[in-house]
């Protein structure tokens, strides 16, 4: 099935959708596509807040552009690899027993699946601004993305 298919049936069924998902075998670059997949969809939903704030401040756009392509494209696919492994290894020391790369996938996975959601924050930032609306979507986007990393680790690691 589709990636957007799969990310709309992971709000639905998160266990069964990421266990097919993990179930297509040990791919490295599968997993890399999906992390900068996801980190590239959050990137994009930072162009409006950051809009806005240029023209609030009257600052220049492109060099905060420039700052969160270099966050969100460089610095944290490198971080969600180490904080992947960090997860298997404290899964291990709780008796987990998964693979590095399935805690990996998991973390991946889960930011994949809420980027949606991020988008829409994305969106209520730059064109609602600060308030109660943009509190409430970054929580709902921020319990989905650890709903999903919690399940998905759970199949990842003792399932």
């Amino acid at each position: 099935m589709s990636v957007a298919g799969d990310i709309l049936r992971a709000y639905r069924a998160p266990g069964a959708v990421f266990r097919a998902r993990l179930g297509q075998g040990v791919r490295e670059d599968r997993a890399l596509v999906v992390l900068m997949a996801a980190c590239g969809l959050i990137f994009v939903a930072q162009w409006p807040r950051l809009q806005r704030e240029a023209f609030e401040t009257g600052a220049e756009f492109q060099p905060l552009i420039g700052g969160a392509l270099l966050a969100w494209l460089f610095i944290v696919p490198l971080a969600a690899y180490a904080l992947g492994t960090l997860t298997h290894l404290l899964a291990r020391i709780a008796g987990g027993k998964g693979t590095g790369y399935g805690a990996r996938f998991a973390l991946f996975w889960a930011l994949l699946v809420a980027s949606p959601l991020w988008l829409l924050h994305g969106m209520v930032a730059g064109l609602i601004g600060p308030g109660v609306q943009l509190d409430l979507v970054g929580v709902v986007a921020l319990t989905a993305f650890l709903v999903h990393w919690s399940l998905n680790l759970w199949a990842a690691e003792w399932a």
